[in-house]
C-alpha cells in the first residue's frame, strides 16, 4: 500500500454526495464576500409558506455542510503536519476571518428561524432541530465571537506545542506517542527510563501550556458572563445541548465511581503488583504484561494494520466490511505517528462528500488496534447517516456518538485472529476490559477537575496544580506509588487535549462506555441482532432524542450507580474468563 503520510491529503477532490441546489459549484468558500453573499440571500429570502420554510432549512443545511467541510479539510491538513507553516496559516485564516462571520450570520438565521416558527408549523421531524436552534440563540452574544476566535487560535497553539514534542532516547529521536511502546517492554529499567524521558519532555513546556490554559479559562469565563450564565459550566451544558442530564448528575457519577469502581481498580492493581513481585507499582508498571510476557505486537507495517482491521470487520458483518472499504479505497486514513503530527486520534466527517476521515498515531502496539476499531465506529456512524438531507441530523449527540465507537472495540474483541493467536487474543481482551475499569475512573477525574476549574475561575496555576493532585488523591488507588514524582503527576492533565480544546467533553466517554457494555452483553446472546440494532440506531443520527437513540440500539441511557455496578460485575466476569 502506498505510503500516503508524507503528502497532503487531496480531500478537496472528493465528489459531493449530491449535486448542490443552493450553493454555486464555483463559489470560493475561503472568500468573505462570497460567503456574505450567500448568507444575505438566505436572510433576505421571502418565506411565504410552510413549503418555502422547509426548502429554506434545507438550503441552509447545504451551505452549512459546505462550510463545515472546508474547515474540516483545513483542520485535517493542519493536524497531519503541525510544523507546516502554510497549513497552519490556511487553518488560522479560516478561524480568524471565516469562523467569526459564520457565527455572526448563524445567529441572524437562528432569529429568522425562530420567527418563522411563529408563522408556520413545519413537519414534526424538525422538532429536535428547532430545539437546537433555540438553544443556540439563547447562548449567543455578539461580543463572544471575538473571544471564541481567540480560543480557536489558542487551541491551534496547543496543538503545535504538543505536536512538536520529541524525545531523544537510546540514541534515536521519537515522538511522544512512539515512546509509549517502551512502556510495554518487560525490562523494568527500560520502562522507567522511557517514562521519565517522556515526563521530562512534557515538563519542558509546562509553563507555556499553563499560560495557554490560563488565557483559555479567562476567555471562557467572559463568554459565560456575556450570556448571563453563572459560570462556564452552565454555559457549556446549554451550548452542548445537554438536555438529558445536569452537572449534578455528573457529580453523582463521580461519587458512584469513587464508591464502586475505585475499589475494583485497587484490587486489579494489587493483583498486578503480586504477579510482578512488587510491593508497590510505579507509573511505568501499568501497561506491561504483569506476567512478564513480551508485549503484544499486532503489526509492523501500516498496510498490514489496515488489512487486519478490514478482516475483523469482514468476520463481523459484511455491512461493516463494506463501509471500511470506503476508507481504504479513497485514502481516508492517516494512521502513522511522525514528527510534527498532532497528538491523539479522531474521526472527522467531510460533510459534503458525506465520508469520514480517520486520524491517529499508530506505533505498532495493541492499543492501536482498539483505536482504529474505535474510530471506525465513528466512521460507520457518518456513513450510516449520509442519506439524511439535514446537516444537523447527520450528527448524533456525543453521548451516543461514543457508543458507536466504543461498541466496535467490544464487538470486535472476538475477532482478533488477523493479529493474534488464541492466547494473545485473550491477553488483548483482558487488557481491554481492565482498561475500561481504568477509563471509568479517569473520566471521573477529568470531569471532576473541569467542574472545579470553572466553578473557581479565578484560581491561580498553583491552586490548579494542587486541586488536580487533590482530585487525583480522591480517585487514586494506593497501589500506584508516585513518591518523588509530584511534579510529573501534577501536570499529567496537560496531555489531555479535551481539557484544552473541548472543555467538558469527557463525561460522554463514561456514558457511552456503559451503553457499549450493554450492547456487547446483548451481542453475546445474539450477535446478528445486536449488529442490526447498532446500525439501525446509527442511521438515526441526531433525528431522535438521546434516550430514544439508546433504546433503538437495545440499551438504556443511564450512568447511575445501579448501571455502573451492573457493568462492573460484567467486566469482572470477563476478566475471570480471560484469566482462566
Amino acid at each position: 500500500m502506498e505510503n500516503i503520510m508524507s503528502k497532503r491529503h487531496e480531500l478537496e477532490k472528493l465528489a459531493n454526495y449530491q449535486k448542490r441546489k443552493f450553493v454555486p459549484d464555483n463559489v470560493d468558500l475561503g472568500k468573505v464576500p462570497a460567503i456574505k453573499d450567500l448568507f444575505n440571500k438566505l436572510i433576505a429570502l421571502d418565506i411565504k409558506s410552510k413549503k418555502d420554510f422547509e426548502k429554506w432549512v434545507l438550503d441552509l443545511s447545504e451551505f452549512e455542510a459546505a462550510l463545515d467541510q472546508r474547515e474540516t479539510i483545513l483542520y485535517i491538513n493542519m493536524t497531519c503536519q503541525t510544523d507546516d507553516e502554510k497549513r497552519a496559516e490556511e487553518y488560522s485564516d479560516f478561524i480568524k476571518h471565516i469562523k467569526p462571520l459564520i457565527r455572526q450570520y448563524k445567529n441572524k438565521l437562528d432569529a429568522k428561524h425562530i420567527n418563522l416558527l411563529q408563522k408556520y408549523k413545519i413537519d414534526k421531524k424538525y422538532a429536535l432541530y428547532n430545539r437546537g436552534v433555540k438553544a443556540d440563540a439563547d447562548v449567543f452574544a455578539k461580543e463572544n465571537i471575538t473571544l471564541e476566535t481567540e480560543l480557536n487560535i489558542l487551541s491551534q497553539e496547543y496543538q503545535k506545542v504538543i505536536g512538536q514534542m520529541s524525545v531523544e532516547f537510546e540514541g534515536k529521536n521519537y515522538t511522544v506517542p512512539q515512546m509509549n511502546k517502551f512502556l510495554f517492554e518487560t525490562d523494568r529499567d527500560l520502562r522507567e527510563r522511557a517514562w521519565r524521558a517522556m515526563a521530562k519532555r512534557r515538563l519542558q513546556d509546562k509553563e507555556q501550556l499553563d499560560k495557554i490554559f490560563n488565557r483559555m479559562v479567562s476567555l471562557r469565563t467572559r463568554i459565560a458572563k456575556n450570556v448571563n450564565c453563572r459560570n462556564y459550566t452552565e454555559y457549556v451544558f446549554k451550548a452542548m445541548h445537554r438536555f438529558d442530564y445536569t452537572p449534578l448528575d455528573c457529580k453523582k457519577y463521580h461519587s458512584a465511581v469513587e464508591k464502586v469502581v475505585v475499589p475494583v481498580l485497587s484490587r486489579l492493581l494489587k493483583l498486578r503488583a503480586k504477579k510482578m513481585g512488587l510491593e508497590k507499582l510505579k507509573p511505568w508498571d501499568i501497561a506491561v504484561d504483569p506476567e512478564g510476557k513480551e508485549p503484544l505486537k499486532p503489526f509492523t507495517e501500516t498496510g498490514d494494520f489496515i488489512n487486519g482491521v478490514h478482516k475483523i470487520f469482514s468476520k463481523m458483518d459484511q455491512r461493516l466490511s463494506s463501509s471500511f472499504e470506503v476508507l481504504m479505497k479513497e485514502s481516508l486514513l492517516d494512521l502513522e505517528s511522525r514528527s510534527g503530527k498532532a497528538p491523539g486520534g479522531y474521526m472527522s466527517t467531510l460533510n459534503e462528500a458525506r465520508k469520514p476521515f480517520i486520524f491517529m498515531n499508530a506505533v505498532g502496539i495493541d492499543d492501536d488496534v482498539r483505536t482504529l476499531l474505535h474510530e471506525s465506529g465513528h466512521a460507520f456512524h457518518a456513513l450510516q447517516t449520509k442519506e439524511n438531507p439535514l446537516f444537523y441530523y447527520r450528527h448524533a449527540p456525543l453521548e451516543f456518538s461514543e457508543v458507536a465507537s466504543m461498541s466496535m472495540e467490544l464487538l470486535g474483541s472476538n475477532y482478533l485472529s488477523p493479529f493474534y493467536n488464541e492466547d494473545d487474543a485473550k491477553r488483548s481482551n483482558y487488557y481491554l476490559f481492565e482498561e475500561i475499569i481504568s477509563l471509568l475512573v479517569w473520566v471521573a477525574v477529568i470531569d471532576c477537575f473541569q467542574h472545579w476549574i470553572y466553578e473557581n475561575p479565578k484560581h491561580t496555576a498553583k491552586e490548579r496544580f494542587n486541586s488536580w493532585l487533590k482530585i487525583r488523591k480522591r480517585f487514586k488507588v494506593a497501589e500506584i506509588d508516585w513518591g518523588g514524582l509530584e511534579e510529573e503527576e501534577g501536570f499529567m492533565w496537560h496531555k489531555q487535549l479535551h481539557i484544552f480544546e473541548a472543555p467538558f467533553y469527557y463525561i460522554e466517554y463514561a456514558i457511552a462506555q456503559l451503553g457499549a457494555l450493554q450492547l456487547w452483553s446483548n451481542s453475546e446472546k445474539n450477535f446478528s441482532r445486536a449488529i442490526d440494532n447498532y446500525l439501525k440506531a446509527l442511521k438515526l443520527g441526531g433525528s431522535k432524542p438521546l434516550k430514544k437513540l439508546f433504546h433503538s440500539a437495545g440499551i438504556k441511557f443511564s450512568f447511575s450507580s445501579r448501571i455502573i455496578s451492573s457493568s462492573v460485575d460484567t467486566i469482572l466476569k470477563q476478566l475471570d474468563n480471560y484469566r482462566s
